[in-house]
Parts: structure tokens; sequence; C-alpha cells
């Protein structure tokens, strides 16, 4: 996961230079593409990839993933026009949309049930580093000529370091059991848990297994018709439901936003940019090695709920002086560039809903601003930004994990589109106290759901997740069978 937020983050610094040497400088909607590009592949990647982990295996995905990666980064770095830059940037996102998935797949088949939470969270240990690599890489690009090509360069090493790395890791043993490769899965499993384990492990893929091998369609995972058991035929919909949501919910909660004004309550506050990157960078890895250390203690839906509830705390209480967004100005909403100096302030203290801030002396509502934010991106990294790619494939079926996993994804690239593009509209039609009000409903919703519908899963098996989903009469049955 650390080469996927690095060559998604890595056109961020160096997009001032890019756009110089390409010909676009002033292209508002250029910059965007550059940007926003990756998100359109990502979206192809991820709905291929469920059928390519399930056609060619979890291991041989990772690889396979690297390829465009590879060369989307190499088209980029030798770019003379707008044209293949895009053309380049979307390559890497196809491939950036295939692995996440195929990461929390692999993860969650080959851990021990206690520890999986732990070496779950290992992801987005990574996704925060990569953030910060190509943060790290970024900064000689304005002072350096076509330092950018360099940053693409770079980006390649961590892909090709991966897909040579692999040769090395074990395959899921999950993946190979479904493909009838038994003597393989037990060998696995003795590399990845010991001699000891083995038996125990066949026993519980036995008694998930229904006897159905025939591939599973997108479309099936939502009518519930992927299975002639009818014990089986019940979990997709509720369990796909469950997943789409929870990443729903996760880019509706207004990270995004934090994270794209967070330069201005900081420069507000008189500290650079450069540092705000820091200072968030930090706050974001904190979060998640705290995630780390009690995922397997406290459980996912224990972090799930202090998690958005801790969003809605520094959302509401965090106080904002009292500006106002100027009546006449219309910004255009394809480049944060184009909003004034009042817009950019208004919002980055619209974390506060309360008007009881009116009153604070201006500097102190700054600094306690700057330190709803950091509260913010803390207690996102503890369980909103962690858990749900850890938990989705706990909580599906062996039978459809990759796919639904894949269906997931999709929605969560989708939904993390249309934020980047209407957010700045929202802004200027509903004003940041409205629009800050909304994400801390969303995420208050977001607890109610959790707390309703997400099932607990650490210390658990696979097998005994999938039964707990079951409604209590089928439970029984299944118990009765597996018995």
């Amino acid at each position: 996961m650390l080469w996927f937020s690095f060559c998604t983050r890595v056109v961020n610094e160096p997009l001032e230079s890019i756009s110089w040497d390409l010909g676009f400088k002033g292209d508002t909607l250029a910059d965007g593409l550059v940007v926003s590009t990756c998100l359109g592949g990502a979206f192809v990647g991820s709905l291929l990839s469920g059928w390519i982990a399930d056609s060619i295996g979890r291991r041989r995905a990772f690889q396979l993933c690297s390829i465009p990666i590879i060369l989307g980064a190499s088209i980029s770095a030798m770019a003379t026009s707008l044209n293949g830059m895009l053309l380049g940037r979307l390559l890497v996102g196809v491939g950036m949309g295939i692995g996440p998935p195929v990461a929390s797949l692999y993860v969650t088949e080959v851990s021990p049930a206690f520890v999986r939470g732990t070496y779950g969270s290992f992801i987005q240990i990574a996704t925060c580093l990569g953030l910060m690599g190509a943060l790290v890489v970024g900064i000689p690009a304005k002072d350096t000529v076509g330092w950018w090509r360099m940053c693409f360069w770079l980006s390649t090493i961590p892909a090709a370091t991966l897909a040579i790395g692999m040769i090395l890791c074990a395959e899921s043993p999950h993946w190979l059991y479904k493909q009838g490769r038994i003597s393989e899965a037990e060998a696995e499993f003795e590399k990845l848990l010991g001699g000891a384990h083995v038996h125990s492990s066949m026993m519980e893929l036995e008694k998930s297994d229904r006897g159905d091998s025939e591939g599973v369609k997108m479309l099936e995972l939502l009518s519930g018709r992927h299975s002639r058991d009818t014990l089986d035929s019940l979990i997709p919909f509720a369990v796909v439901f469950i997943g789409s949501t929870l990443f729903a919910l996760q880019q509706l909660s207004g990270i995004n936003a934090v994270f794209y004004f967070s330069s201005t309550v900081f420069r507000s506050a008189g500290v650079p940019s450069s540092l705000a990157n820091v200072f968030i960078g930090i706050s974001n890895l904190a979060g998640s090695f705290i995630a780390m250390v009690l995922m397997d203690k406290l459980g996912r839906k224990l972090l799930l709920l202090w998690s958005f509830l801790g969003m809605v705390y520094a959302l509401v209480f965090t106080p904002r002086p009292r500006l106002r967004l100027r009546p006449h100005a219309r910004p255009p909403i394809e480049h944060f560039s184009s909003i004034t100096a009042e817009h950019k302030l208004a919002l980055s203290m619209g974390l506060q809903v309360a008007g009881a801030s009116s009153f604070m002396p201006g500097s102190l509502a700054m600094y306690l601003s700057v330190g709803g934010m950091l509260l913010f991106v803390l207690t996102f990294a503890i369980g909103a930004g962690p858990v749900p790619s850890l938990l989705l494939p706990e909580i599906f079926p062996s039978r459809i994990r990759a796919k639904a996993m894949a269906f997931c994804m999709s929605v969560h690239w989708v939904i993390n589109f249309f934020v980047g593009l209407l957010f700045l509209h929202l802004l200027e039609q509903l004003g940041p106290q409205l629009l800050y009000t909304i994400f801390s409903t969303v995420c208050l919703m977001a607890v109610a759901f959790v707390k309703k519908n997400v099932v607990e899963t650490k210390g658990k098996s696979l097998q005994e997740i999938e039964v707990a989903l079951l409604p209590a009469e089928q439970s029984i049955v299944r118990h009765h069978f597996d018995a």
C-alpha cells in the first residue's frame, strides 16, 4: 500500500512545474484532469480486481497490477504533452484500483485470527508512509527544473520491488483450496502457521466449502442468487450493502475536505504549508499506530464507533472566528486556487457549528481550529480509515470475497471522485457552516449504522464470522450441517 499512496500523491507537489513544462499553465481543468484521471483508472481497476484475484491468485494479482503502474509512471516521466501525461496517469490508476482490494484479501486470508487486525493495520501505516514519502520526494520540484520527471521515475521503484518480492511470499491457502490444489494449500498453511495448525485450518476451509464451483457474477452479489444453497443465498446482499455503506460513509465524512484545506488552516496560524503537511502526516501516522495496537484488543466495531464519534467532536466543537463569505464571490469549482482568501479562511474554520465560538478571541479560535483539524485526522486514522478495508474481507463468504471486495472498492472510488468534484460547489451554495454540519451528521449516521449492522470479528475465524452473519435459525442449521 506504500507504493499505491505514493503513486497517488506524487503528482501533487510538482503539479505547477508539470503545467509549465507541458504547456497548460493556468488551465485549471487540465490540472484537475492530471490529478483525477487516476480515479477513473482506479474505478476500472477495482472492478477488474475480483476477477483477476480469483483467476490467477492473490500473489500474481499483485505482480500483475505492478505492470500498469510501472508502464504508466514511465509514460508520465517521458511525457511531452498533456495527452501523454493523462495516458500515464490513467494506467497508474488501473494498477492502483487492482492493488488495494487484493491487499485486503491477502492479509485477511494469510493472517492468523488473533493477529489479523494488527496485520491489517499495516496497510494503513504503509499508506501514511507512502503519502509522506511522496511529499518529501516532491519538495525539490519547485527549485529544480524537470524534477517532476524524476518523481515519476522514482515511483516505479516500489512497484518493481513489490512485483519481485511477491515471488518470495506465500500464496493464499484459501484461493488454492478453491482451485482444488489441496496439497499446496496445506503446504502454505504450514509455512504461515506451522505444522501443528495445518489440520485445524484445513477443517475450517472444509466447513465453509459448499461445493459450488461456478463463478460469481457481479450483479449476483446484489440479487442473492449466487448459490444453489439457500443458506448462502441470503448472505451476499446484506454484507455487500454493509461494505458499500461503510466505504460511502468513510468518504462522505469530510476527511478529503480536511486534507484539501489543511494548509490554509495552518497558514492562518502562522505555520508554513510544508510543515502543515508534516503535522497532518504525523497525526495520520500516529492514529494508524494506535489502531494497530488496539485492533485485536478492542475490536473493529468499537474502534469504528470511537472513530466516528471523535470526528463528530472535532467537527462540532472546534471554534471558528466570526468570518463571512463574500456574497458576490462565485469561484469556479475546478481548482482550490480560484477561491478567494475569505472563502479559504471561512472554510478552514468551518469545522465548528456552535455559535458560542463567536465570542472567542480570534487567535485562540485559530489555534483551537488547528488542534481540531489534527484531532479529526487522528480519530479518522484510528478507525474509519483502516477498519473498512480490513473488516470487509472478513465478513464476505469465501466464494464471493474477491468480487464483493472489488464492488465495494469501486463504490469507494466513485464517491471519492464525486466528493472532489462537488465539494467546492456545495461550499459555495451552502456555506461552510452548513456543509460541515452535514459532515458531522454523516458521522453520526455512521455511528448508528455501525452499532446496528456491523458484527465484531476480533479473534474469530473466517468461517465463524460467516456463520455469525446468518439469521439465527439458519445459523443453527449450519452448525447442524457442520457437525
